[in-house]
């Protein structure tokens, strides 16, 4: 989800003034109807499921 809304602002929020919230609206939801579209080989790369293993810690006895 996080990287999805910082796709989004990247796309249709920096940089544009938006004189009215409607305008707002309408271009975030503009930005997520294109999702599958027009954005698709963009967000391919950024929508993996690149996740960051941890390893076990040892605790330490009291």
């Amino acid at each position: 989800m996080e990287r999805l809304w910082k796709f989004v602002k990247n796309k249709c929020l920096y940089n544009i003034y938006y004189e009215t919230f409607d305008e707002f609206t309408s271009g975030i939801n503009d930005c997520l109807s294109r999702v599958e579209t027009d954005y698709q080989s963009e967000l391919d790369t950024l929508m993996q499921l690149n996740f960051q293993k941890l390893k076990k810690s040892q605790l330490m006895p009291l």
